[in-house]
């Protein structure tokens, strides 16, 4: 669909609001954006205003280019705070002056902020977990401040949109039924992505690239590499990415591991998929994380965790996942790997082909721009008087 070809979509106004732009969930909001924007909707972003790094400032410089309604930082701590209250009206200034039809909130703290904001300036909302205060377990004390706090918000109404059936069966687990609407549509790549990746002649064995955090699975990876090490020559490992874990992660490797092990900055994915030979993702938890469609649609070897909507990418080889947090299995996984690359490279070309149909940008974009109309469309019914009909 052309931008002039539909004027209910070239006349919507929406804003995305998140916390932070980095990881899946910035990627996630990149792709929409610009998606809707060539569906001809106005689109304006919200997140946090720290610093996140020179790769993410250029990446978000980028994505502002493209968004009319403009980008608004403004202070988002992770934790809730006294600012969440202050946040939470600057917000709601904002889709005021912008007159804005629908705010769409990603991620727990970017979530929270857009239903209330849109509820105290009277303007419909949706909401996508990406994980989030999903992964957190009520046994704990944060977990259950976090999903007491996703019950409360429940309460005020809304469509949810996960984009994984496990983050939907959670969300049904741990808060309960979404008050209206839901469904779920898969994170979607580009036509582009599927292109092949050349691997370097100077590559690395494996390749760990994510946010350096303990709930992404690195330091089951260095136990996994100390067994193998353990068995005969020890495997490379390049580790791509930073976060709030890396120097408990690198004190965490033992001394006669340390030369077998390399750290770099963040860098696109791509780049990243050259250096090595295998992309291990041994995530704790998940929800559909965009690295592994990434790693399938380039057709890069890769052993992942059975862990979140991992499974929904990977199909019919979901059998090959391993158990997260299992360091024997993962490094038995790698090992097997390793000897046989030929088998590697078939499977990867295999899931290739089946991600190439179900997971792309257009399908989401158009799933998410109809769930948008639809929710529109719904609040307008209601709002009319009784007896009106037009």
């Amino acid at each position: 669909m052309s931008a002039c070809s539909d004027a209910q979509a070239r006349c919507l106004r929406v804003v995305q609001c998140f916390r932070a732009p980095i990881g899946g969930l910035f990627r996630h909001v990149g792709d929409l954006a610009r998606g809707l924007a060539r569906q001809g909707v106005a689109v304006g972003l919200i997140c946090d205003d720290a610093d996140y790094g020179e790769l993410e400032a250029r990446r978000l410089s980028e994505l502002a280019d493209a968004c009319p309604l403009g980008l608004s930082r403004i202070p988002m701590a992770r934790l809730a705070s006294a600012g969440d209250v202050a946040a939470v009206r600057e917000v709601r200034r904002l889709v005021r002056e912008r007159r804005i039809d629908l705010v769409h909130g990603h991620g727990a703290k970017g979530g929270a902020y857009a239903r209330i904001a849109a509820r105290l300036a009277g303007r419909a909302a949706l909401y996508t977990p990406h994980g989030g205060s999903l992964h957190y377990s009520a046994a704990s004390a944060s977990g259950f401040a976090y999903l007491a706090l996703e019950r409360a918000l429940r309460r005020l109404g809304g469509p949810v949109l996960f984009e994984s059936a496990f983050a939907e069966a959670v969300y049904r687990d741990r808060v309960g039924a979404p008050p209206a609407l839901s469904r779920v549509v898969h994170n979607g790549l580009r036509p582009d992505e599927f292109e092949p990746v050349e691997t370097r002649a100077d590559a690395a064995d494996l390749l760990f690239i994510g946010e350096l955090r303990a709930l992404k699975g690195p330091f089951v990876l260095i136990e996994a590499l100390a067994r193998l090490a353990g068995q005969g020559p020890c495997p490379s490992l390049l580790v791509v990415g930073d976060g709030p874990d890396r120097a408990a992660l690198a004190a965490a490797i033992p001394d006669r591991l340390k030369r077998h092990v390399t750290f770099a900055p963040p860098m696109p994915a791509r780049q990243a998929f050259a250096r090595a030979r295998l992309v291990v993702m041994p995530s704790l938890a998940e929800s559909l994380p965009y690295i592994v469609l990434e790693a399938a649609a380039a057709a890069r070897p890769m052993i992942a965790a059975r862990t979140g909507g991992i499974p929904e990418i990977f199909g019919s080889q979901a059998d090959r996942l391993v158990a997260p947090g299992d360091a024997a299995a993962l490094a038995a996984a790698i090992a097997g790997a390793l000897r046989e690359p030929a088998a590697g490279e078939r499977a990867a070309a295999r899931l290739r082909d089946e991600v190439a149909l179900g997971f792309s940008i257009d399908r989401m974009v158009e799933a998410i721009l109809a769930t948008y109309r639809e929710v529109l469309a719904e609040t307008v019914t209601l709002s009319r008087p009784p007896g009106r009909t037009g």
